[in-house]
């Protein structure tokens, strides 16, 4: 410690929009105070992202960049941000290195070893090892993860349906070793019921369609596809209901979708909007939330879609259970199943009284459970336990 503090040194590989940039940037601003001081390291994000570095700057975060810490695999630029990395561990001497997604938790893991720093933490905000990568790899992947593992003192996972993950289903760590700990998100700027509905007036939707969202990085994993066939199933079943589609997000598969939509007739029925930076404007537009991801951890935009009172329509996958309960503040349908995806769709579409109870059950839900203030009060438990653990090692007590 210096001066009384604790230093955290927290890693992620980069700040393209979701849960793991809003999560360690909030962390990072919550813990500079009189007990912690915090520094954040961050690649850069790729061509096809939306960067979150504005949020970082109105949190009075200026995160440390780090040259080929990244999305990809690149052997030498791996090599450079693992000695940066390192570099940056032996002249900040931080007490803590918490580092998030895959990448991030390994370069910054190993580094923290070499180093000799008292207590690693890592995040699985999600994982890879379903939807991502094919077998063999995947394999090789879990061999990896299990043997950073033994290495860390604690594995926070994001969800209950991720614990039964990670310390039962690919016994990459045993269960006193990984900690829930849900998001944390600020979620009382999405409560407001009046707030300006501006992606209605930008794309010309009337106040009387209906209007359903998606909003995500436009890559496999998240299964836009499956959308689209559920849109293409809801207006030939009912193509006298006035329901527009919004597509919020760019990424990768943008030309395809857009090609694809096209192919399936579903013309100006879907409006590809890219990315918001004021996603209180999405939900103020929307009246549903579609999800339709091969994977998940906790969906934010799950979360703040509920705090906004807006009904989610999603794929049982991954820890989404965990925050839509079926039948009151949403519907979960089966992966891959645009059929009942659309009849669910369809089902709120039509009954405005079941849209506003299933918004009113999600909002009181989540606004509970994903507080910031919850969040880092819990990390903040979470670390005095790590250190007087490794204190008393230490002392061999």
């Amino acid at each position: 410690m210096s001066d009384g503090k604790t230093r955290i040194l927290r890693i992620i590989a980069r700040l393209n929009v979701g849960g793991p940039a809003i999560h360690t940037i909030l962390l990072t601003s919550a813990l500079n105070d009189d007990a912690y001081e915090s520094v954040l390291l961050c690649g850069r994000v790729e061509d096809d992202e939306k960067d979150m570095s504005y949020l970082a700057e109105t949190k009075g975060v200026k995160p440390v960049m780090i040259s080929g810490l990244g999305r990809k695999i690149d052997p030498m630029g791996d090599i450079r941000a693992f000695v940066q990395i390192y570099r940056y561990i032996r002249d900040f001497k931080p007490d803590i290195v918490h580092t998030h997604t895959a990448k991030a938790g390994a370069l910054g893991r190993i580094a923290a070893v070499l180093a000799g720093v008292p207590v690693r933490v890592h995040t699985f905000h999600g994982h890879i090892f379903d939807g991502y990568f094919g077998r063999v790899k995947t394999s090789i992947f879990l061999s990896i993860e299990r043997v950073l593992a033994f290495f860390t003192r604690y594995i926070i996972v994001v969800s209950d349906a991720q614990k039964r993950d990670i310390s039962g289903k690919y016994a990459i760590a045993g269960g006193d070793k990984v900690r829930v700990i849900n998001l944390g998100l600020e979620l009382e700027e999405f409560a407001d019921d009046d707030y300006p509905s501006g992606i209605r007036k930008k794309f010309g939707i009337g106040a009387g369609s209906i209007v359903v969202s998606i909003v995500g990085r436009l890559v496999p994993i998240k299964n836009h596809r499956m959308f689209l066939d559920a849109a293409r199933r809801l207006v030939a079943q009912a193509p006298g209901l006035d329901v527009k589609f919004l597509v919020v997000g760019d990424g990768e598969q943008r030309p395809f979708l857009e090609r694809y939509s096209s192919e399936i007739g579903l013309g100006d029925r879907v409006i590809f909007c890219g990315w918001v930076e004021d996603m209180r404007e999405v939900y103020s537009s929307s009246d549903i939330i579609a999800l339709t991801s091969l994977n998940e951890g906790t969906p934010v935009a799950v979360i703040e879609a509920m705090a906004s009172g807006r009904p989610v329509v999603a794929t049982d996958v991954g820890g989404v259970r965990d925050v839509v309960e079926d039948s009151v503040t949403g519907y979960l349908v089966r992966s891959g199943d645009d059929s009942v995806l659309s009849e669910k769709i369809m089902e709120l579409a039509s009954d405005k009284c079941k849209r506003e109870s299933f918004g009113k059950a999600g909002r009181s839900s989540v606004i509970r459970r994903y507080s910031k203030e919850r969040l880092v009060d819990d990390i903040k438990r979470l670390y005095r336990e790590a250190l007087i653990d490794y204190n008393k090692c230490k002392k061999g007590v």
